[in-house]
């Protein structure tokens, strides 16, 4: 494995990990305790579970096309499932948990460096040939499609770090 090769694989695949940790961090730490936790984290269960459903439907009329990497005959450069890959279960993740961030925290800085990973990951994703540019598009669609849960969230103003 060349070193091109290992950058994609990381970050392809471990970028998530940052993305997991950051939210994690965000919405743990800066969702106000009490009931407006309670209903955060409802949100963020709804949205969540509102965009994997959405995704699974439509992955039932996913392109006939096979993964990039099966067409042109390479081995892949990232983990994947054995599935048609429609839509990127990678970045279907990546961006709902950007969105609970940004709508449950308001957190400017941790919003836009998950937006960042995100995008480096679907970049990744399409390098590593394990997805087509539509199957990263479609992933960032429908997680957007669960974040419609947030449109009733109550507003709060940023905070900002000193």
């Amino acid at each position: 494995m060349n070193v091109y090769q290992v950058v994609i694989h990381v970050v392809a695949d471990g970028l998530m990990v940052p993305v997991v940790l950051i939210g994690l961090y965000e919405l743990i730490f800066k969702v106000p305790k009490g009931q407006a936790r309670y209903d955060a984290y409802t949100r963020i269960l709804m949205a969540g579970l509102t965009a994997y459903l959405v995704a699974s439907l439509a992955s039932v009329y996913s392109p006939e096309e096979a993964r990039p990497f099966v067409e042109q005959g390479a081995a892949a450069g990232a983990l994947y499932l054995n599935n048609p890959g429609f839509p990127s279960d990678h970045i279907l993740f990546a961006t709902a948990i950007t969105a609970a961030v940004w709508f449950e925290t308001r957190q400017k800085w941790a919003t836009w460096l998950l937006v960042a990973l995100t995008v480096a990951i679907g970049v990744g994703r399409v390098l590593a040939l394990v997805h087509t540019v539509t199957d990263v598009v479609f992933g960032v669609i429908f997680a957007l499609v669960g974040a419609l849960w947030y449109i009733n969230a109550p507003r709060r103003k940023t905070q900002r770090i000193e």
